[in-house]
């Protein structure tokens, strides 16, 4: 028996989340929405993504899924209760999961702008250790970069340097990437930031935890099969599928869904 999981974001961030699971596990079968109507998430305001939240909700309640997977961060730091409250199931979200990862007193964190606003990241990593210094990063324009097909490294690379120059002057001794999709340019980002500081996925984390506190893993298979993995996107469901083969290099159906119509 397979175990139905939801996973969403606004786009293809949730890709990192996907990943982490297959790397781990086989017994699951995922249902995938890309919300690119209204991608991006990280600049609008705390009003709009909660309103976004309760619609989300209200199409994973009819997919009776067993669990959640809440992969992007502006949702999981501006709407984790409506999520939590509405759902039957259980939220498994990134930054509860790799707030409980840190090992340092000094800690920089690259989101976006309305996760940056929020001070959800710096509430859960202080809240119990007040002797951690928490230093925040919005990246606005990350995302809109990511999505692009074909990408445009250069740009992400001068974007790198500009986001990163004011956190690497903090002395810090770990990064977390708080965004989903960042840990798709993870190779870019490792360069600029010395070996010695730590970078935090925490896609790995919310994977951990979910292994950690739900149904026990019966297999594991690092082949990163993706048979029963079901797409679904708010609009552009063709470029969607091109950002599919660009980034998992499989051709997976892709169904339009409407959430406002839905709700």
């Amino acid at each position: 028996m397979k175990i139905r999981l939801g996973i969403f974001d606004s786009g293809i961030g949730g890709f990192s989340v996907l990943n982490s699971l297959l790397l781990t596990r086989t017994d699951v079968e995922v249902i995938y929405l890309a919300d690119v109507a209204r991608n991006p998430y990280g600049e609008k305001d705390n009003e709009e993504i909660r309103c976004i939240a309760i619609q989300i909700s209200d199409w994973f309640r009819e997919k009776k899924i067993d669990a959640l997977l809440i992969a992007c961060n502006t949702t999981n730091a501006c709407a984790l209760d409506i999520l939590q409250n509405t759902l039957n199931v259980p939220c498994f979200d990134l930054i509860n999961s790799v707030s409980r990862t840190i090992s340092s007193n000094s800690i920089g964190v690259l989101a976006t702008t309305a996760t940056v606003k929020s001070s959800f990241y710096k509430n859960c990593i202080t809240k119990t250790r007040s002797d951690i210094k928490v230093f925040q990063q919005s990246c606005p324009e990350f995302v809109s970069e990511i999505e692009k097909i074909p990408i445009n490294y250069e740009k992400i690379s001068y974007l790198a340097d500009l986001y990163l120059k004011p956190l690497l002057k903090r002395n810090i001794k770990e990064v977390i990437l708080g965004c989903s999709h960042y840990p798709l340019i993870y190779e870019i980002l490792r360069k600029k930031i010395p070996s010695d500081i730590k970078i935090n996925d925490p896609s790995i984390a919310l994977i951990n935890n979910l292994n950690d506190n739900f149904y026990p893993i019966k297999n594991i298979d690092k082949s990163h099969k993706y048979d029963h993995v079901e797409f679904f996107a708010t609009d552009k469901i063709d470029q969607f599928s091109l950002k599919v083969t660009n980034w998992l290099e499989i051709n997976k159906k892709i169904t339009l869904v409407n959430l406002r119509r839905e709700t």
